[in-house]
């Protein structure tokens, strides 16, 4: 007698980029065979995914789905190829899809699952009263608190799922003797990242440690602009420009330090990522940043907008190695301990289970407002 088919989930995203946002998707695709559901990863675009991820996961892209105007057009066209295979539940991967997702979920009739990695956008307009999203996912405490006090919806069908990362074995030497120190960052080049304040504060910090370099990796509509700022700030020569890479991976493993500018943030994968690695890490006192990070010991926080304070912090780190590689073995443990890829995917899967044990429960009833 064959086996039974596993539960499908169907992974909507918008377009697959170079950022925390697509890696979170990614992991989830990758893990969720093993906790017994089979994954569709359905997109906008996924050009800046290297072959061989694509052809490791069944990744199909409708082009312009995320587009107001077109994107009506494409979600009727997906309904039509999803009605062959239909999926058990519609994981939305961000809020900005959840319009299309509630669309198709309707109409095959099946549950949603939504996750919020930043501080929520839009989430009113489509939780008030659509019951059919059945769970939520916070990545972070204060996403979670954001999340509720602008919707009404339900606390209890809200759960906070931290974005997990991959972690290496054996991570390699931070500050080597001999070797030019690199200070770096890394996502997407926009303007709520505030990497202009982590150029401010690599032009302080090369007046002390003028041997220093610094990297930051990543694409987005703000590169001309913070390339500008780096000739202002006469750092032509020490910050070179990385964005093209498909992952950030090969940037983390070029830096020393890793600094997280951002204005605002819901958690910071990317920085997760660099702790991971036995990066020390000095970041902005942000968004869920001090639920990972105890500032002097897993880390070092500065007020955000703040390039002076950054400038600082990251020369007290080049001023001391053994300091700088003690913050880094501290964070990577937080990082074992809370933040790994199998344990987002177990619990994700579990609350795919939650949805659908409720979902099964409400078929044939009135389903109750939200």
């Amino acid at each position: 007698m064959p086996d039974a088919p596993l539960p499908r989930v169907l992974l909507l995203a918008g377009r697959l980029e170079v950022r925390a946002r697509s890696a979170y998707t990614l992991r989830l695709a990758r893990g969720l065979p093993g906790e017994g559901y089979e994954p569709l990863i359905v997109c906008a675009d996924a050009s800046r995914l290297s072959s061989s991820v694509r052809d490791a996961m069944d990744v199909r892209v409708y082009k312009e789905l995320d587009r107001p105007a077109w994107g009506l057009v494409v979600r009727a066209g997906l309904l039509r190829d999803l009605r062959e295979e239909p999926p058990d539940v519609v994981h939305v991967q961000s809020p900005e899809m959840l319009g299309c997702g509630t669309y198709l979920a309707k109409r095959l009739g099946v549950p949603v699952v939504v996750t919020f990695p930043a501080a929520p956008y839009g989430i009113d307009r489509f939780t008030r009263t659509d019951p059919i999203v059945r769970r939520a996912i916070a990545i972070s405490k204060s996403v979670a608190a954001d999340l509720l006090g602008v919707s009404r919806f339900p606390a209890d069908r809200l759960r906070i799922i931290h974005s997990g990362v991959d972690v290496d074995e054996q991570p390699t030497h931070v500050l080597p003797p001999g070797r030019v120190p690199v200070v770096g960052s890394a996502g997407p080049l926009e303007a709520p990242k505030g990497l202009p304040y982590f150029l401010g504060a690599a032009a302080r910090v090369k007046r002390r440690f003028p041997e220093c370099r610094f990297l930051l990796s990543g694409a987005g509509p703000e590169e001309e602009n913070l390339r500008r700022v780096a000739r202002e700030l006469g750092l032509e020569n020490a910050v070179t420009f990385a964005p093209n890479l498909l992952d950030f991976s090969a940037g983390l493993a070029a830096t020393d330090i890793f600094c997280l500018p951002s204005l605002s943030q819901g958690l910071g994968a990317t920085m997760l990522e660099a702790m991971a690695r036995g990066r020390p890490v000095v970041a902005s006192g942000v968004g869920g940043v001090d639920s990972v990070i105890e500032d002097g010991v897993t880390g070092l926080i500065v007020p955000p907008a703040r390039g002076a304070a950054m400038a600082e912090r990251i020369c007290e780190l080049l001023a001391d190695p053994e300091l700088a590689r003690r913050i880094g073995a501290a964070g990577r443990e937080v990082v074992l301990e809370r933040f790994g890829v199998a344990q987002m995917v177990a619990e994700t899967a579990a609350l795919y289970g939650e949805a659908l044990a409720e979902w099964s429960d409400l078929a044939g009833k009135a389903v109750p407002a939200a």
